[in-house]
């Protein structure tokens, strides 16, 4: 199937509202171009150098997403360069993304990432700290959070990940409920190939799919 027909199968599928981001992390540009082609907008990226190097080479309306962990002296790499950054997990590099947008006239939208199963091997914030996070990157320019995103334990049921998903909906309903000042909760990120049908189910508004779209990753 080629990239076109899968951009237009995942378009027809996908209920409105829910924005498709297409993973093109470790594939070459002329993949990046032929789903370009195809009328696809937005992108994510896990390595700022390789974000950066796609950016200078494709079309300026693309809309690119940090999705990747992101350590703080990556930062000024990518800011101004980035649509979003979806891998936000602690005030330490709030406040690098705060810094570095300032000095670049800019604001970063951004989602924190949620550890929602609490796997030592994940990155990502623990439930318990999200809240306090939350209030602490409100203070900060240049920041601007936009909602949160996940990715569930790999699971043996869909039953099982439907839990983790549903789990991770009622957690953003009720911040988004709380009203918390400066803290806007319009995006939900999760689902990605294998997953996205149940995270739609659940209430995601975006989904990352990489291998559905572009096959196998070339590292």
């Amino acid at each position: 199937m080629s990239i076109k027909t899968e951009i237009e199968r995942l378009r027809n599928e996908l209920p409105e509202g829910v924005t498709l981001l297409a993973v093109s992390k470790f594939h070459p540009v002329e993949a990046l171009r032929e789903a370009y082609d195809a009328g696809q907008r937005a992108f994510g990226e896990s390595r700022p150098q390789e974000l950066k190097l796609k950016a200078e080479t494709l079309p300026r309306d693309i809309e690119w997403h940090m999705i990747g962990h992101l350590q703080t002296n990556k930062v000024k790499q990518i800011v101004s360069e980035v649509s979003m950054i979806q891998s936000l997990d602690s005030l330490k590099l709030a406040k690098e993304i705060s810094k570095r947008s300032s000095e670049k006239g800019v604001v970063t939208p951004c989602l924190v990432e949620v550890n929602i199963g609490d796997e030592e091997s994940k990155t990502g914030l623990e439930l318990s700290s999200l809240e306090e996070l939350l209030c602490q990157v409100a203070e900060l320019d240049g920041v601007s959070v936009q909602g949160l995103m996940t990715i569930p334990p790999i699971c043996d049921s869909e039953k099982e990940l439907d839990k983790y998903f549903s789990k991770m909906q009622k957690i953003f309903v009720d911040i988004k409920d709380k009203k918390l000042d400066n803290i806007n909760m319009c995006i939900l990120s999760m689902g990605m190939s294998s997953d996205y049908e149940s995270a739609v189910r659940n209430g995601s508004t975006l989904v990352r799919v990489g291998s559905s779209i572009f096959g196998a990753r070339m590292y």
